[in-house]
């Protein structure tokens, strides 16, 4: 397992990180998700993230589970704040002092330590001022809760802005998490140029977009059946942006580019995303074993410039790249 440091921060974490979004406490039963993190130990997957939201707070409590029994400084666990929780009451969400430092408490209780690595604004909270979230951010790691802070989904104004007030308060905020992949590239004209100047690395999200860079959907053909795109709790609604044969026929064409470098199409979609050197880590999800043993391949692989371009020739009619599309609600 190939081993970076997060943005310029002192913190190591696994290049391929373990995320369990739509899978732990949802889509698939527990056994198979412990195994699947057992999975990512072996492999030498150190980084796992993770949020209150998924599974309305059921995915941290079988994390916490599955790493239970490890030695927790060779592990860097992470998990965010912000998405309504619990019943949904006006004060469960949001990055107001109230919900974060309530929140940081109920995440630790899950996940069964004392800490976490990393804790991060899901996304931006247009209805507490910044200096608010971030004076509570600053105390929930003063108190050791956790020991960097980070924040996902956010524009690179927002970014600057919070980094700022970091530096004032002397904390730590180090990671944006993102959704990024050959064919979502938002975050490349603005948010990475910010980042790479402030010193804040990418975790990115849905590197193979939802498992549309399998190439196991196909143009003119139903979604296979067990599929996440056949999948009301496994994010059907979201991988319908990608099931357009246009789209699906660019990524077959993908195919002789991954066979020319000897890696399946997953591997090369994940490969791809850790090329940009402002990419800290790939963040995988899976519901089998072998997903984790498969993706894990791409850690260390380095693609040449002519294959990059090649990739590049393929998708770049379907590659979509406005960053007005990185966009916090308003709750």
């Amino acid at each position: 397992m190939e081993i970076r440091n997060l943005g310029a921060s002192g913190l190591k974490i696994s290049a391929i990180a373990y995320g369990n979004w739509l899978t732990h406490g949802s889509q698939v039963e527990e056994d198979a998700a412990l195994a699947c993190v057992r999975q990512a130990l072996d492999e030498g997957i150190t980084t796992f993230d993770t949020a209150d939201v998924y599974a309305n707070t059921a995915a941290e409590t079988v994390l916490g589970k599955a790493l239970a029994g490890e030695r927790r400084e060779g592990l860097e666990v992470f998990t965010k704040v912000f998405w309504p929780t619990g019943p949904g009451a006006h004060n469960d969400k949001g990055l107001s002092r109230k919900h974060i430092l309530e929140s940081i408490d109920g995440s630790l209780r899950r996940l069964g330590t004392d800490y976490v690595d990393l804790y991060q604004a899901h996304r931006f909270d247009h209805g507490t001022p910044l200096e608010e979230t971030m004076v509570a951010f600053a105390d929930v790691v003063r108190s050791g809760k956790a020991l960097y802070i980070g924040v996902s989904e956010w524009r690179a104004e927002e970014i600057r802005a919070a980094h700022a007030l970091a530096q004032e308060l002397r904390v730590p905020l180090v990671s944006n998490q993102p959704q990024y992949s050959m064919l979502w590239r938002v975050i490349e004209s603005e948010v990475v140029p910010t980042s790479r100047e402030l010193g804040i690395g990418q975790i990115v999200w849905s590197p193979i977009a939802q498992g549309v860079l399998t190439g196991k959907y196909r143009p003119g053909q139903a979604p296979p059946l067990g599929s996440r795109a056949t999948d009301d709790k496994g994010g059907a609604t979201f991988i319908s942006r990608w099931l357009e044969d246009d789209v699906l026929e660019r990524v077959q064409l993908l195919q002789p580019i991954a066979e020319s470098v000897d890696l399946s199409l997953a591997q090369l979609a994940v490969a791809w995303v850790l090329q940009n050197d402002n990419v800290s880590a790939a963040i995988i999800g899976a519901s089998r074993p072998e997903q984790v043993t498969e993706n894990v391949k791409a850690a260390g692989v380095v693609l040449d410039e002519a294959t990059l371009r090649a990739i590049d020739d393929v998708v770049g009619p379907v590659v979509t790249s406005d960053p007005a599309l990185t966009q916090s609600p308003r709750l």
